[in-house]
């Protein structure tokens, strides 16, 4: 990691948001891609608060200053207003019923909104009849959930049944977060299981490519 990767994870860390997108602006003057910035600026610094939020040194304060700064920073590598043609797919996104985190579901739909998908998202702690009623409304190429705590895995197991129960079986099924990420994608009875926004990105792209 680059030295200015390093002090944009340090400003985002501090929740300094004035300093992270100084900063961000400083990789963008180097021509450091945004998919770099995002795995290893982004996403680095959230894994560091992660490992952080032990039960001795968990400081909501610090969390919630965190995530300011890491949404001021996505929206400036993303700015909204001219979205690209949404022709790759519809991808629905959640973070199931009980969990209240959706920093990494927003990271993933940044990222996907910024080639090429339709996003629609279900927020955070959505009920699964949500999920899959919308996934059905907008025919959707694929569900995405999330889970920061271990307590959402028992709904996470239940998405592909009750997929298929709609006759939706045909919908890819992605999980990421830090909770999901400890079990495999077997264990969880899912298509993939991504360690960053760019690899469900990447498994997404196999799919679409395979539709054509």
């Amino acid at each position: 990691m680059t030295a200015r990767l390093e002090s944009l994870v340090q400003a985002l860390l501090d929740g300094d948001q004035a300093l992270a997108t100084t900063e961000l602006g400083r990789l963008r003057q180097d021509k450091v891609s945004p998919h770099r910035i995002v795995a290893d600026g982004i996403e680095e610094a959230m894994a560091r608060l992660d490992a952080k939020c032990t039960v001795e040194q968990f400081n909501l304060l610090e969390i919630m200053l965190c995530g300011r700064a890491i949404t001021a920073v996505i929206k400036a590598l993303y700015p909204p207003g001219q979205p690209p043609p949404h022709t790759r797919g519809t991808v629905v996104l959640a973070s199931l019923e009980g969990d209240i985190h959706d920093l990494g579901k927003n990271i993933v739909k940044v990222v996907l909104t910024a080639t090429g998908y339709y996003v629609v998202d279900c927020g955070k702690d959505c009920p699964l009849d949500r999920l899959i009623d919308t996934a059905k409304a907008h025919a959707a190429l694929a569900v995405g959930v999330s889970g920061l705590i271990t307590t959402v895995v028992p709904q996470v197991l239940k998405v592909r049944d009750r997929l298929a129960r709609e006759g939706l079986g045909a919908i890819s099924v992605l999980a990421g977060g830090a909770a999901l990420k400890q079990a495999s994608a077997e264990q969880l009875r899912v298509d993939f299981l991504a360690q960053t926004a760019f690899d469900g990105l990447g498994y997404l792209d196999q799919i679409e490519a395979g539709r054509r």
